[in-house]
């Protein structure tokens, strides 16, 4: 079996998701083009090392994804090769900058949401008020909605793990107009003898008939079939995550918003807001769906930084100012007093 194969069947095997497949095949295939073309398991630390250290000084990558190209250089050696390479594990890894998120304001992203309609607007509006992120967005099921409890169960986010966040009653009708269309091609599909979606795992050799029902279908389904590169299957998949981030961008610019606005400074802000209004960090975290609670407390920092945490001596200054300014109006206003004089 080729290599890039071995490294594709050995992904699938474990489970991880299709965004770390095509980065870790990019960054094989990069290291090998970079050692003239020779097989992984004639190479060594020096190759690694200089490899990673082409990435930095000549590429001037960020040290994210840097070590991005190690997690890679690492799999393949463990979980593709079986080898045991210990001067992998020591190998240092860049260390990343810390970094504040990009928050909008409420009235920002009010601003952003006025710009958009439709799909896009009832995407984005997912993104800044149920604080999804892009894939688990576009991943949406018809099952996955709970109108009663207006609650959306998120089923396989990052690390695998599924949570309960809320359903916004400012998109409820229009999440009913989004599902009628999505019932409108999925009945098309049917017609024509289509209206297969893809399933995860192995629940289509489980639930044979399952990918043709209305429950496991895509809520934001695309407007064309097309061709799934895991089976070779017609199928009708989700919308691709660069249309929202084109809609995203669009409606930014023409809000006037000073900022570089993407779907997850939406999810940004969503935390920053809860925080705002007083939810505590334990629930938002529970929302967002990080394991430690540390993730969640980069929020915090946001919150303060600037006018809300600390007050700048120079608005203390003019505090006084102004004190000092009413104090002298107060005297003019009330003119010279007599004193009475002692008896």
């Amino acid at each position: 079996m080729r290599l890039l194969d071995q490294v594709h069947e050995t992904i699938r095997r474990l489970h991880y998701s299709r965004r770390t497949e095509e980065a870790y095949v990019h960054w094989i295939k990069r290291f090998i083009h970079w050692n003239g073309k020779r097989h992984p398991i004639t190479l060594g630390e020096a190759e690694v090392a200089g490899f990673l250290s082409h990435l930095a000084t000549e590429r001037n990558v960020a040290a994210a994804t840097q070590n991005q190209a190690l997690a890679a250089l690492l799999f393949l050696y463990k979980q593709v090769l079986g080898r045991d390479l210990p001067w992998l594990d020591d190998m240092v890894r860049a260390k990343r900058p810390v970094r504040l998120p990009v928050v909008l304001s409420a009235g920002e992203a009010q601003s952003l949401l006025s710009q958009m309609k439709g799909t896009p607007w009832l995407m984005a509006s997912l993104l800044y008020g149920s604080g999804l992120r892009l894939t688990e967005c576009l991943r949406l099921r018809v099952k996955d909605v709970d109108f009663a409890y207006r609650q959306i169960l998120v089923r396989d986010g990052k690390g695998e793990k599924d949570r309960v966040t809320m359903l916004p009653e400012s998109v409820v009708q229009a999440m009913h107009v989004q599902l009628g269309e999505a019932r409108r091609l999925h009945s098309i599909d049917l017609r024509e003898g289509y209206g297969e979606v893809h399933l995860p795992y192995a629940l289509a050799r489980k639930y044979p008939r399952a990918g043709w029902e209305w429950a496991w279908q895509y809520i934001f389904p695309s407007t064309q079939r097309s061709v799934d590169p895991d089976d070779g299957v017609i199928r009708r998949h989700h919308l691709d995550d660069s249309r929202l981030a084109r809609w995203i961008k669009e409606a930014t610019r023409n809000a006037g918003i000073a900022k570089p606005v993407s779907a997850h400074v939406l999810r940004h802000s969503f935390a920053t807001h809860l925080l705002q209004n007083g939810y505590d960090i334990r629930t938002v975290q529970e929302l967002l769906g990080h394991s430690d609670v540390s993730t969640t407390m980069v929020y915090t920092h946001v919150l303060n930084k600037g006018g809300r945490g600390v007050a700048s001596p120079l608005d203390a200054l003019a505090q006084v100012r102004r004190a000092e300014q009413q104090t002298t109006e107060y005297r003019l206003r009330a003119g010279p007093t007599s004193s009475s004089s002692p008896p």
